[in-house]
């Protein structure tokens, strides 16, 4: 069972995992509660400060009060199921608040975001496919390794720092013009070849 965290906010919702950026911006929270406290926080999303509204929230961990910060509600993308019908404490919904560049990369600012579970550093099964489809220039399957390891070098995949819970998250932001130039390089280096065995 994973550990569960409350929000300052909103005591009857309990998250079991959140990631944010590095400016501790939402990009991914899985939360449990009943029908209202969902339908309540989502509500208050939507809401100036003046309002009622969230802009900001706060989980409790360990002692600690870890802000959260929601940016622009319409960058994010909003599922809900209900579970657990027949609880003690009623039907359960669990709900889901991501960046949309986790359900489908922004192609025309070359950006997506891959969340994995924790167990590898990163799951090269999960990025590639997901490099190949954001980025424009034409990326032969056998790039793989290399073409990896200069996107984390010139930090265009980059781990998101701050998790909690069962999920990680990459970021991939190209820099096409940067990109372009390192790749002939490695073309013309013989990093980079036609034939996948010579590669």
């Amino acid at each position: 069972m994973p550990n569960l965290f409350t929000l300052d906010e909103c005591p009857d919702l309990y998250l079991d995992a959140c990631v944010c950026d590095e400016q501790r911006g939402l990009v991914f929270m899985s939360a449990w509660g009943r029908d209202t406290a969902v339908q309540e926080f989502l509500a208050r999303l939507t809401l100036g400060a003046a309002e009622g509204g969230i802009e900001h929230f706060h989980v409790a961990q360990d002692h600690r009060s870890i802000p959260v910060f929601v940016g622009n509600v319409d960058m994010l993308e909003k599922r809900t199921t209900r579970t657990y019908r027949r609880t003690l404490f009623g039907s359960l919904v669990h709900l889901w608040i991501f960046d949309k560049r986790a359900a489908q990369p922004d192609l025309a600012n070359h950006s997506a975001i891959a969340l994995l579970p924790p167990g590898e550093a990163m799951s090269e099964n999960v990025v590639w496919p997901l490099v190949r489809e954001t980025c424009p220039l034409p990326l032969l399957e056998h790039w793989q390794r290399p073409v990896l390891d200069l996107l984390m070098e010139q930090q265009m995949l980059v781990p998101l720092p701050a998790a909690l819970g069962p999920v990680k998250a990459w970021r991939l932001n190209l820099k096409l013009d940067l990109l372009e130039a390192a790749l002939g390089d490695l073309i013309r280096n013989g990093i980079l070849t036609t034939s996948a065995q010579r590669a």
